[in-house]
């Protein structure tokens, strides 16, 4: 017993080691940019590095308060939650419908919304510029806002998706025979089964809405200017600069960073269901 114990002993080992190595090797440059934040620059680019130091809250402050980034993050807030509530609801009727539908059917769909998400973003932003100024909308929410469902439907409806594949037919079948109709069906019945799959829906329209840096830079201005955008404009000439921009990449992380340790359990649960299910 022992014996046949002692390789999978090793493998588990390994297996952690492993992981372990691939988890520090990219924590360092957020351990590097957390230090750098609370570094004085005589600190911060000293070679070798400096291990003992007197940190300093200065840089953070500046970013919060003098620079104006409490205001920036409504504007990421704003956007990210206004993308991900149209996203989420549009994509999850458009896979219902194609998960529904036979496959020589969806397949063309699927392949069209699969090609429309490998074009480069800068292909989508300048049409997006061109009608955004016809229509006197730059610098607003709504043409953002809609900008991005646009570019990140296609992952939503694949997502969702796979997700009511996994869904039997027979439930449909099942709510017609009780009277339901297809909204009721798909609203009573699909919707509390799918919902692993809507949270990591939700989440990953999120986190793409709110890191997106070319249409913020595009079609935003000062009112509407998301943190990405914000953060990209600190110059780099002035040593400080340099701790200024880490202060502002860890506080452009901390809303996130703290959403999913909040929905960690949720988002875990949706990733692994579809392969408990196989």
């Amino acid at each position: 017993m022992k014996t046949r114990r002692l390789p999978y002993v090793r493998n588990q080992t390994l297996l952690f080691a492993g992981l372990a190595l691939f988890t520090f090797i990219n924590l360092v440059p957020l351990i590097w940019a957390a230090l750098t934040s609370v570094k004085n620059p005589a600190d911060a680019f000293t070679v070798p590095p400096t291990i003992i130091f007197e940190p300093t809250i200065t840089y953070h402050r500046e970013v919060w308060l003098d620079r104006g980034f409490v205001h920036y993050l409504i504007n990421s807030l704003i956007v990210s939650a206004g993308t991900m509530l149209i996203s989420v609801p549009i994509g999850s009727l458009a896979a219902y419908a194609l998960s529904r539908m036979p496959q020589r059917r969806a397949s063309p769909v699927l392949f069209g919304l699969f090609t429309i998400r490998m074009f480069p973003h800068m292909l989508l932003a300048i049409p997006f510029f061109v009608m955004g100024s016809f229509l006197n909308m730059i610098d607003t929410y709504p043409l953002l806002i809609l900008a991005l469902v646009a570019i990140n439907q296609p992952f939503t409806i694949w997502l969702m998706y796979s997700f009511f594949l996994d869904i039997p037919r027979d439930l449909d079948e099942a709510a017609a025979i009780d009277g339901c109709n297809l909204w009721q069906t798909f609203r009573i019945v699909i919707l509390p089964l799918a919902r692993p799959g809507l949270t990591v829906a939700a989440l990953f329209s999120l986190l793409l809405s709110y890191n997106e840096f070319l249409f913020a830079l595009v079609l935003t201005g000062i009112r509407t200017k998301t943190l990405p955008v914000a953060i990209a404009s600190f110059g780099g000439e002035d040593v400080s600069d340099w701790s200024i921009s880490a202060a502002g990449a860890i506080g452009i992380m901390l809303p996130i960073v703290l959403i999913m340790l909040f929905v960690q359990r949720h988002l875990v649960r949706g990733l692994t269901i579809g392969a408990v299910k196989g």
